[in-house]
């Protein structure tokens, strides 16, 4: 596994920073609205210290006991935690105890468990509902006609804040069809007025995302380089 020095990781933050603010600018939106996320999974934990020295300070990690292994490593920053993987049913206690977002909730038995399992000196978890805009057998995902009735059923959750929408679409081949696939994730959320956030577009994909309207970029190997299978 090839680490990167300081020095390349500030110059990779900035270039993906410099990517967002021109992708927002170009299509009237400001820089601030579109948060980076950076994923750091299968990344050692120097390497996110590296990176919120730097001043990132949001992290996205796919798997649990890796993630939790680094936030022993790494209590004494601030960091922002977010789970973005698959969530099995024996793990929603863990989860819901040691991060502040989840991203990839997509059925009411794991939203009610982790409102169960919420730590109550904690605030509310916020969530996102993660959306299998494409139909796609191999891929997690509450389908898009399904999402309304989840996300009403999720809002009356207690220890769960509802705040939105997380897609990973089939891999398209132009910025047109990237586009509209985000769009149409896009126009699902306009139809729940209580959510405002919208985690979708990575590192080949993003500027398009950016253009659709998300508030949330997963960025890895943009920032990471290339991370080992």
């Amino acid at each position: 596994m090839m680490n990167l020095s300081k020095e390349q990781l500030k110059d990779n933050l900035h270039k993906v920073q410099d990517t967002i603010g021109q992708m927002a600018s170009k299509c009237h939106r400001q820089p601030k609205q579109v948060h980076l996320l950076a994923v750091s999974k299968k990344k050692p934990a120097e390497q996110i210290r590296l990176a919120f020295e730097l001043g990132q300070k949001a992290f996205g990690e796919n798997y649990l006991q890796e993630a939790l292994d680094k936030q022993q490593l790494l209590f004494d920053l601030g960091i922002e935690w977010h789970f973005i993987g698959p969530i099995q049913s024996n793990k929603t206690r863990d989860i819901s105890a040691n991060f502040s977002w989840v991203h990839s909730v997509d059925r009411l038995k794991v939203a009610k468990r982790l409102s169960d399992q919420r730590p109550a000196h904690l605030p509310p978890l916020n969530v996102c509902l993660q959306v299998n805009i494409d139909n796609e057998a191999s891929k997690a995902g509450v389908a898009p006609d399904q999402v309304l009735e989840l996300a009403n059923n999720i809002m009356a959750l207690p220890n769960l804040k509802l705040r939105g929408l997380m897609a990973i679409p089939a891999p398209k081949e132009s910025f047109k069809e990237q586009f509209e696939t985000f769009k149409r994730v896009h126009d699902i959320m306009q139809k729940t007025p209580e959510m405002d956030t919208l985690s979708m577009g990575m590192s080949g994909d993003m500027e398009a995302a950016i253009a659709a309207g998300t508030t949330i970029v997963r960025v890895g190997t943009a920032i990471f380089g290339q991370r080992d299978i």
